[in-house]
């Protein structure tokens, strides 16, 4: 018997054991299979290690996806993170090309995939609240959001989980400008909802040159005067 041969959901069940490269370059070989492929049910699970696999066409993205997990760990998170107006040139260069990667994706989660059930951003340095917030506004059974080193995230997106009436649980651990006074906001208004923020309102927010120039000068100040 040809592999073409076996009814839907048995080939459903055999591609559910092959990675996403597998999927696509089998699904290359026969209409049959192209179809069992773009299925909606088969995606049910995504998880990323780079950003670059996310311009990859290996999956689809539907009402049947229940996980996500985009998690990048290199050596370029670190550039990410540095706050925009202290980045060189270069740093420039090589966040360009990357930015906006995130966030075009996401955006496309809220229109495709209200089924969502958890979602997992670690090193996603460029994701920004207004990126977040309409993911808890489109997929309203979300129980699990955890974020690990974004430092874009700030508790405006601690807001928008709060407002979210399905979360369960919430994770914001080394994200650098989320502040105490967000998530007692959060426990105050969602006991119920399992908080961990790891080092995040320990660490020193961003603070763009302007902020800075009163304190400069109070220092300068007290220097003087002393």
């Amino acid at each position: 018997m040809h592999l073409a041969q076996l009814n839907h959901e048995c080939l459903l069940h055999l591609f559910s054991f092959l990675d996403k490269d597998s999927r696509k370059c089998l699904s290359l070989t026969c209409r049959r299979l192209r179809q069992v492929f773009l299925d909606p049910k088969l995606w049910t699970l995504l998880c990323f290690s780079s950003l670059r696999q996310l311009r990859r066409d290996n999956f689809v993205l539907g009402p049947s996806l229940r996980c996500l997990n985009i998690s990048w760990h290199s050596s370029r998170v670190q550039v990410c993170n540095i706050e925009d107006w202290l980045k060189s040139s270069f740093q420039r260069d090589i966040c360009r090309s990357h930015e906006s990667l995130v966030s075009t994706f996401l955006s496309h989660v809220c229109c495709t995939c209200p089924n969502l059930l958890s979602l997992t951003l670690s090193g996603c340095g460029h994701v920004t609240d207004q990126d977040l917030v309409p993911v808890l506004q489109s997929c309203r059974k979300l129980r699990l959001l955890h974020l690990e080193n974004c430092s874009r995230v700030t508790d405006g997106s601690l807001e928008g989980a709060a407002r979210h009436v399905s979360l369960q649980r919430v994770t914001v651990d080394f994200c650098r400008n989320v502040t105490r006074a967000g998530l007692q906001a959060v426990r105050e208004r969602r006991p119920e909802i399992q908080l961990s923020a790891v080092r995040s309102a320990e660490m020193i927010p961003d603070r763009k040159p302007e902020a800075l120039a009163p304190i400069r000068s109070a220092l300068q100040k007290v220097l003087l005067f002393s």
